[in-house]
């Protein structure tokens, strides 16, 4: 059987306890992601939740173990653009390892999080 996988309905990535504002400011004010309000049931444990395109993204609260490789991957329509941004609000910007057919960066969120932004090349 194979199965037949259709979207990615969310990432989560991890936040200290009580770092919910500084997570409003960075992905709402900074990356300019919409947050959306999480199912009453799970508001007992903290974090918060944006949308992404046509995803989401759950920020959990828990406590760091380490570094890891663990990261999302953005596709965005101009790499160049959201590099400038970035750099503007003070963001440290990490070339990646080139991949054939596509230009890629990645950046640490204030809480640690690797996140990697892409823009394939164009085909003739």
């Amino acid at each position: 059987m194979k199965i037949d996988f259709t979207a990615i309905d969310h990432v989560q990535l991890t936040i200290p306890a009580g770092s919910e504002s500084t997570a409003r400011k960075f992905y709402g004010g900074v990356l300019g992601l919409e947050e959306i309000e999480k199912p009453d049931s799970l508001k007992p444990n903290g974090g918060v939740w944006f949308r992404i395109a046509g995803a989401e993204l759950h920020l959990g609260v828990e406590e760091k173990s380490g570094k890891t490789k663990a990261h999302p991957a953005f596709v965005v329509g101009n790499l160049n653009s959201a590099r400038v941004h970035l750099i503007q609000n003070g963001v440290e910007i990490k070339s990646e390892t080139e991949i054939p057919g596509r230009q890629r960066f990645s950046f640490y969120d204030p809480f640690g999080n690797r996140i990697e932004l892409m823009q394939f090349d164009k085909q003739d």
